[in-house]
């Protein structure tokens, strides 16, 4: 109940709304977030995920997980990432799915803004890999600094990439009006 409370007044203090469709939400899900434009999206979303109880993962550069961060990192569902490695983060991903009995990986694609005015690069389609190999949803999340909107909205279940990427484009399209930008077809 605390939990609850304390993301609703994070909304209420922001001046924000926020909506989650129902029966989206599975035990086990890759969740995205469009469109990533300051650090208020992540502080809304992890109120989100108070107001529906849902403890969260994220990737984090290792680079972050150092002195007092670290603890913190790690309460949150930090999971230090070297991204100069040659690791295979989609499998041990797979394996975080496969260990846990609810296991909420969020992920928020490289190339969701622009920085300093460059133009928008095609996302990055690491979480399709990671939700396709374990088998999971891609459940679609939003904020949307304009309207002072979020929320979660749908699930795709992973079958072939470009024409999931092109699904996801349509749905964030229609549903925010947002443009995302798809890789060519891979």
């Amino acid at each position: 109940m605390f939990k609850k409370f304390i993301g609703e007044s994070a909304f209420k203090l922001a001046g924000w709304q926020y909506h989650v469709e129902p029966n989206v939400l599975e035990d086990k899900q890759v969740i995205v977030g469009f469109e990533h434009t300051s650090m208020m999206d992540a502080v809304l979303s992890l109120a989100l995920f108070q107001i529906y109880d849902m403890k969260i993962h994220t990737l984090i550069k290792k680079e972050l997980f150092k002195g007092p961060f670290k603890p913190l990192l790690e309460s949150i569902g930090g999971i230090a990432v070297d991204r100069k490695s040659n690791q295979d983060i989609v499998s041990q991903m797979v394996e975080a799915f496969q260990s846990h009995e609810k296991f909420n990986l969020v992920i928020a694609p490289e190339a969701t803004r622009a920085k300093n005015g460059e133009a928008r690069k095609p996302i990055r389609t690491g979480f399709w890999h990671i939700a396709k190999a374990a088998n999971v949803p891609i459940v679609l999340m939003y904020a949307n600094a304009k309207t002072k909107q979020g929320g979660i909205f749908g699930k795709i279940y992973p079958s072939e990439i470009n024409h999931d990427l092109a699904l996801l484009k349509q749905l964030y399209k229609e549903k925010v009006g947002l443009d995302i930008i798809i890789p060519e077809k891979k």
